[in-house]
């Protein structure tokens, strides 16, 4: 079975789709993967359907089934994807983690959790563990093994607390997600780029439902601008999910625009809102009807979706509401006129419940007829397009105005002397809060002026906006999905002051 009729596909099961796809085109990459160091390797349809099913089995001799869940932590590699299908071909709810997490972190995770098997290369372990070297399970049968229902997913997040929490969602299938990405550009038989890290929502069930889709995937072991892309010229890559901070790197490749990246379909864009400048950049490389956005979150509360075209009329949007109602409301919970911000709050329009469960967090903030809110905040314009203002616990107030951080980080990430950077509020005895940068040089030996960096933000926001203090470091502790927890940054400069803070006046 190839692609086959649409109808036929959605009500396939995962496993007789890979099945299928396997027996179909056997020769066909399936996985193309491009280590740090070596030569890239490829993984047929036919080796990679032979080896889920052995190892499958032993996962079973494992004790892994049904009422399983087993985490995965290693970086992007043949075998987050191998062992994923395996453990799904059990029925066995599949945790996909980062590989280098804090001990504490790593522990409370997992005791959330209580795996039957972890795959990773931690030490120490209170839960049983196998390694890499085991998942050839050679001796065992490669025959196809008995269907089972699709277990869902499940992903692990810090929460705007910091506090570890899992966000379980049985009725996620990667083979009826297929239409979900039909409206970001994707199709059947695509060269999927898979550049960020596999234990983040969206690179998780794009890279799967991508292979649903029969898609060949060319698996990054970690990203590097360069390497990706080359690998986007030499594999004709025609889909890839970028988050603005891979989208940035790109961008500042000093042959960008020579670059050849002619083969994309589509590309799209979520985890954190794209700046304006960045996305008119891709815009300008690919082509409006080729770049998207989403703006969501795991726990499919609802979304929006934009294409570049539409963004060209709401530049700045994060597009109209996918399925659901939005409604912003300010504190009291009553609604706001357009262009006001508040708290952005979603229901789904089919009036279904969100089919997802915390482990470890109590639920959503929500309304009495239905609407939940993530906490973030954002306003509407007169045609129902959503623009982001930020979370409602990185909002600044200083001097008793209401400072966006991520309105900030945009104007400085402008620069071309920064490669990353962070806004968050620490106190101040006159305002309250101030609004500090912690900021990332491309070049640590010549890094921007203070009075550079001030005068360039202040050409692009209004001056009591800017940053009234700086701070330089080697580098930021921003994960390869492109998030920063604002909120560790700024506990850690809760005292106010340290000897890296630089004043910008005075």
């Amino acid at each position: 079975m190839t692609s086959g009729s649409e109808s036929t596909v959605e009500s396939t099961s995962y496993m007789t789709r890979m099945a299928g796809l396997a027996a179909g085109h056997p020769d066909r990459p399936a996985i193309v993967f491009a280590p740090i160091v070596g030569e890239e390797q490829s993984i047929s349809w036919d080796a990679l359907e032979r080896r889920t099913n052995r190892l499958a089995r032993l996962l079973a001799d494992r004790g892994v089934g049904d009422d399983s869940t087993v985490a995965v932590a290693l970086w992007n590699s043949p075998e987050v994807i191998v062992f994923t299908i395996a453990a799904w071909k059990r029925g066995a709810l599949v945790l996909p983690l980062r590989a280098i997490l804090p001990p504490r972190e790593r522990d409370e995770i997992l005791a959330l959790a209580r795996p039957a098997l972890v795959l990773s290369e931690w030490e120490g372990l209170a839960w049983p563990a196998i390694g890499r070297d085991e998942l050839d399970a050679d001796g065992y049968p490669d025959d196809p093994l008995p269907d089972v229902p699709h277990p869902g997913k499940a992903i692990g997040s810090g929460g705007s607390t910091g506090h570890p929490k899992l966000i379980v969602d049985r009725a996620w299938h990667p083979v009826t997600s297929r239409s979900h990405g039909r409206r970001l550009g994707t199709g059947p038989g695509q060269i999927q780029l898979v550049a960020a890290p596999l234990y983040h929502n969206s690179p998780f069930l794009q890279a799967f439902t991508g292979l649903a889709d029969d898609h060949t995937l060319v698996l990054m072991e970690k990203f590097d601008a360069e390497r990706a892309a080359d690998l986007i010229a030499r594999y004709r890559v025609s889909y890839a999910y970028l988050p603005p901070i891979l989208m940035r790197r790109l961008a500042m490749l000093p042959d960008f625009w020579q670059r050849d990246f002619s083969s994309f379909d589509a590309m799209h864009s979520s985890a954190a809102v794209c700046p304006i400048w960045l996305k008119q950049v891709w815009i300008d490389k690919l082509g409006a009807e080729r770049v998207y956005e989403v703006y969501g979150s795991a726990e499919g509360i609802g979304s929006t979706i934009i294409r570049g075209d539409e963004w060209l009329a709401h530049r700045g949007s994060v597009g109209r509401s996918a399925a659901c109602e939005i409604r912003i409301l300010d504190e009291e919970g009553n609604p706001l006129p357009p262009r006001e911000v508040g708290e952005i709050f979603m229901r789904r329009l089919d009036g279904s419940v969100p089919t997802f469960r915390y482990v470890g967090a109590s639920t959503l903030k929500s309304t009495p007829d239905g609407f939940a809110s993530l906490g973030d905040l954002g306003w509407l314009d007169e045609d129902g397009y959503l623009y982001i203002a930020d979370r409602r616990i990185d909002m600044i107030v200083s001097g008793g105005a209401n400072v966006y951080p991520a309105e900030v980080e945009a104007a400085l990430s402008e620069h071309p002397a920064l490669a990353d950077v962070a806004v968050v509020g620490v106190p101040d005895e006159e305002w309250g809060r101030r609004v500090h940068a912690v900021v990332q040089p491309r070049d640590a030996a010549e890094p921007p002026s203070l009075r550079e960096l001030d005068a360039h933000v202040r050409e692009r926001i209004a001056g009591w906006k800017a940053p009234k203090t700086y701070e330089f470091v080697a580098e930021l502790p921003r994960n390869e999905a492109g998030k920063i927890r604002r909120s560790a940054l700024a506990a850690e400069r809760e005292s106010g002051w340290h000897d890296g803070m630089l004043r910008v006046h005075g």
